[in-house]
């Protein structure tokens, strides 16, 4: 029997129930090593000087469901060890990158295609040896190709999975007939002075006053009706929040009644119980967000655990951990049962659902957007 093989009988006992994760993962990892076939842990041999490879991300139960379900398997399976951090924005985060020694920072949950661009602008790409990533072959193409038109066909990341930011409410409070009535203008009602909620971030903040105001997000033609309903909306808040922790507290403690909200973190306070709906409006926020590899990264190192990370049954376990659909293409790979059933899922792959953010328009109005709301923020 020639390895390959022996790697894909492995592999189907794996799902099957038929092996523990530990007994995979010690299996194939030998079988690899020893042959130096083209198998998920053959480069390993060539990555052995690297101890230790750096992830940041969002924190809370997406931050639980990488550690048990990635890094862990993965450094039982190579050696390497797995640093995780957490950022509460990316704009700070990237602010620190910069700031940073090469190769301090090796790879970050990026959110959205404008930040691509915009690191990439910022000269903090790196290219991707795809060989070294064969899983590749299983993600949702769309969410590949719009990263490969940043970088000139080249890509410094690859996709990990997609969800929403739309309206999330208590329901003892807001039904869901009045929800959809009024969309993102309820950010703005006065019957919910005290009770509302929103993120502190001003790309977040002119969507959700685009949508309140009838506009485009993506092509707005009344700025200054915008600016009047961010400030509408920051006098009625109770506060900005400023991760997804507090988000879901916020909501589950009552404190507030209606905010926007991402998709897999509403979806966590249902599965624990919470009455609180959950409403896409049309042109609503959708985002897909990425692992990016930083420029100065030992790449076989991070290649390797990219790969190892879209491994269908490591990428389906951090997905049903995380709450947000994984950039695994649903025709191609069963999803199980339980990802059909999360905000934003296209059993299409298609995507043609979401509305997504245009990279060069939100880029191009960042300086000036950011700065103004900056100084909404602070009551002006």
């Amino acid at each position: 029997m020639d390895t390959t093989r022996r790697y894909e009988r492995l592999r189907e006992r794996y799902l099957n129930g038929g092996l523990e994760r530990r007994q995979f993962l010690g299996l194939i990892g030998a079988a690899g090593l020893a042959s130096g076939l083209h198998t998920p842990f053959a480069r390993l041999a060539r990555a052995q000087d690297v101890t230790q490879v750096r992830f940041d991300g969002w924190g809370g139960v997406v931050s639980e469901a990488f550690r048990q379900h990635a890094f862990d398997p993965y450094t039982e399976a190579t050696g390497i060890t797995v640093v995780d951090g957490t950022f509460g924005g990316a704009d700070e985060y990237l602010a620190n990158v910069r700031a940073s020694q090469p190769g301090a920072f090796n790879i970050a949950h990026l959110s959205g295609v404008f930040d691509y661009a915009r690191w990439h602008n910022l000269e903090l790409t790196t290219e991707l040896n795809e060989d070294n990533i064969p899983n590749m072959e299983f993600l949702i193409p769309k969410l590949v190709n719009v990263f490969r038109e940043i970088t000139d066909g080249t890509l410094s990341a690859v996709p990990y999975n997609y969800g929403t930011t739309g309206l999330a409410y208590n329901r003892a409070h807001i039904s869901d007939e009045e929800m959809r009535e009024k969309g993102a203008r309820i950010l703005i009602d006065d019957a919910y002075a005290g009770k509302i909620g929103g993120w502190g971030e001003w790309r977040t903040r002119i969507w959700m006053a685009a949508l309140a105001t009838d506009q485009d997000p993506n092509d707005i033609q009344d700025m200054e009706a915008v600016w009047d309903a961010i400030r509408q909306h920051r006098d009625l808040a109770l506060k900005y929040w400023g991760s997804g922790a507090e988000l879901m507290s916020l909501l589950a403690e009552e404190e507030i009644y209606v905010t926007e909200g991402w998709s897999g973190r509403i979806y966590a306070l249902q599965e624990q119980g919470h009455d609180i709906g959950y409403y896409d409006p049309p042109n609503g926020f959708g985002w897909q967000e990425c692992l990016f590899v930083i420029k100065g990264s030992p790449m076989e190192a991070c290649e390797e655990l990219l790969n190892f990370m879209l491994a269908p049954e490591t990428s389906i376990a951090v997905a049903e951990g995380q709450n947000y659909p994984p950039a695994l293409d649903p025709q191609k790979v069963d999803l199980g049962e339980k990802i059909p059933t999360l905000p934003a899922f296209d059993p299409s792959g298609t995507l043609d659902g979401l509305t997504f953010a245009q990279p060069a328009y939100w880029n191009g109005n960042e300086q000036e957007w950011s700065e103004t709301f900056s100084r909404v923020q602070r009551g002006f």
